[in-house]
């Protein structure tokens, strides 16, 4: 399909497991879309040559492309690197990396990288700079300080002056899938994982500190083995655990001001267990659409690498 527009430009987010590309209209509109199941982590750099090509056929008349993700990492096409923060766009469009997959020419967006103010800590994003800067450009995340990108790497950032001043990086999603899946926990564990009592337990006994994350994880084998948590209830509880140990790591590490609502981003399931874990804790939250996020970042990328260009 071609771009009768000489102004659409293509933007790539390229993860690990996933690959979306689309052709974006000058005022962030999708114009359409491809996608494959062709992640870095998936894919050779021949299968990588390939998913360029079918871009170049689909688009051919586009020819600013810009691509975003872990196509820019040290296990990606080529390492991109990372912009210290704090960062917004500018910063991002001056560091883009020029290179070329098979026939297709295109500039990658590189990471951002923190240490935290708090705990003089590291950190490390990649993908999540486009869409949440795609999120502040738009004005959906308001005046918010704090915003949360739940899923199987939480990212809580600190947003000062429409720039990602530092973040955290919680690997609570990753954590739940391994421990529910092998192991000691697998054995006691049925059932989704639903909000309900069992999971806002989790929430409070973990958020209050008294015991590490360690213990409270072998706890929940006890309380089954015990009969004192139901083994239906247990795949709940150990979520509430984990999310409710993150938030305190969260809050520990960053201000935010308490009559403002944390704008959580991410698939609505997921979302919706954070959201009752905040209100557990008497904090306000309230869901962000982000379907065409990252395609809105693409722009604002692109609209600052041309004027500087």
């Amino acid at each position: 399909m071609s771009d009768p527009s000489s102004d659409s430009i293509v933007g790539i987010n390229w993860g690990s497991s996933n690959f979306r590309a689309h052709l974006i209209a000058p005022d962030g509109a999708v114009v359409d879309t491809l996608e494959a199941a062709a992640g870095v982590a998936t894919v050779q750099r021949d299968g990588m040559v390939d998913i360029a090509g079918r871009v170049r056929a689909r688009w051919p008349d586009a020819t600013r492309v810009y691509a975003a993700g872990m196509i820019g990492s040290n296990v990606g096409w080529t390492d991109a690197g990372y912009v210290d923060c704090p960062a917004g766009f500018d910063r991002l469009s001056g560091r883009l990396v020029p290179t070329r997959i098979g026939e297709l020419d295109l500039h990658i967006v590189p990471g951002l990288a923190c240490v935290r103010e708090r705990d003089g800590a590291p950190d490390i994003m990649r993908g999540e700079e486009t869409e949440l800067l795609g999120l502040q450009a738009s004005g959906r995340l308001g005046d918010a300080p704090l915003v949360a990108l739940p899923g199987t790497h939480t990212k809580w950032v600190r947003i000062v002056d429409g720039r990602v001043h530092e973040f955290m990086t919680a690997m609570s999603g990753e954590i739940y899938d391994r421990l529910t899946a092998a192991g000691l926990l697998a054995s006691i564990v049925e059932g989704p994982g639903n909000d309900g009592a069992a999971f806002r337990d989790g929430v409070r006994t973990s958020a209050s500190r008294t015991l590490g994350l360690g213990a409270l994880l072998f706890g929940a084998r006890a309380r089954v083995i015990r009969g004192m948590l139901p083994k239906a209830d247990a795949s709940a509880y150990l979520r509430g655990l984990l999310i409710g140990s993150e938030i305190a790591d969260a809050l520990a590490l960053f201000p935010r001001r308490e009559n403002v609502a944390i704008p959580l981003v991410g698939s609505p399931a997921v979302c919706a267990l954070y959201a009752a874990a905040l209100e557990e804790l008497g904090i306000a939250s309230h869901a962000v659409a982000s379907a065409d996020a990252i395609a809105r970042g693409f722009v604002e990328i692109d609209a600052r690498a041309r004027a500087s260009g």
